[in-house]
């Protein structure tokens, strides 16, 4: 499984949870038997790194909604597709929501 696939099953369960909200966007979700489903986009949630590199930082004192494994490369390279080449393994990341974050200065003034 990616991670793009384990953080979207997490947003999901977190909206379940009533722990995240959702976009207002509906998105259809196939199943394994192919089975279409229609159901409500859930918030996005990033990583502390991820929002920063868009331009936001966490709020002094907001705790992770979620703490998820997800793959990490050590070591890696570009091989010849442009995929990481490396180490692969499990690591614990914090999530956090839109609400749990600010623009940077930086990003403000532009």
């Amino acid at each position: 499984m990616t991670n793009e696939q384990i953080i979207f099953n997490n947003r999901m369960e977190l909206m379940k949870e009533g722990i995240i909200g959702t976009t207002g966007k509906n998105i259809v979700i196939e199943d394994e038997e192919g089975r279409k489903t229609l159901t409500k986009e859930p918030e996005q949630i990033h990583t502390y790194m991820e929002w920063k590199r868009r331009g936001y930082t966490v709020k002094h004192g907001e705790k992770a909604v979620s703490e998820i494994p997800i793959w990490k490369c050590m070591g890696g390279h570009k091989g010849k597709e442009g995929e990481e080449q490396g180490k692969m393994f499990m690591k614990q990341a914090f999530f956090f929501k839109a609400s749990q974050v600010e623009p940077t200065e930086e990003s403000k003034a532009v």
